[in-house]
């Protein structure tokens, strides 16, 4: 089993196959039989809000939907490490925002480490408990921000207007305004 599982900006879904084939792939790699990938794929994308779409084709789903059967994809590699590469970047504003949310309720129950890389500050402020930020190439630290302040249950909305988050936000953005 490899020690990470890479979700690229691209979905990369397989056109050919349906949503929980495209999902079980990693599962099939790694020799399990077609019925129980595809049954533990299935039932994946039902706990990501997925129900009823498994045995659609990618061109029938949106960009979130399919965003979502790639992170499905992802987390059946069972590898203890996830690496998101912008997986938001390619969505609309709304689907986005909608997106980080879920992805923050998702990973709450996993005990893996994730890794999100993003060029947006306000996403890794919501979306992580610990923020690095980067300068251009070639890249070394520039600041590290631990536990962003994102109030306990709070929503996303709640969350980015949070006298405590827009103070972090403007940190963050002066930390690579200064980088430049």
């Amino acid at each position: 089993m490899a020690a990470s599982a890479w979700m690229p900006q691209s979905d990369m879904l397989l056109p050919w196959k349906r949503a929980a084939d495209n999902a079980a792939v990693a599962l099939r790699m790694s020799g399990r039989d077609r019925a129980s990938s595809r049954e533990r794929a299935t039932a994946m994308l039902d706990h990501l809000g997925l129900a009823g779409f498994a045995g659609s084709y990618p061109r029938e789903l949106s960009g979130g939907m399919r965003q979502r059967v790639a992170f499905a994809r992802t987390l059946l590699a069972g590898t203890p490490v996830l690496l998101l590469d912008e997986p938001f970047a390619a969505l609309d504003a709304i689907t986005r925002a909608e997106l980080q949310s879920w992805i923050v309720m998702t990973l709450a129950g996993e005990a893996r480490t994730t890794i999100l890389v993003t060029h947006d500050v306000e996403e890794a402020l919501f979306v992580a408990d610990r923020v690095v930020l980067l300068t251009p190439r070639p890249a070394t630290v520039r600041a590290a921000i631990v536990s962003p302040p994102v109030p306990a249950g709070a929503s996303r909305a709640e969350a980015i207007a949070d006298p405590a988050f827009v103070a972090a936000r403007t940190e963050a953005l002066e930390s690579l305004g200064a980088a430049a």
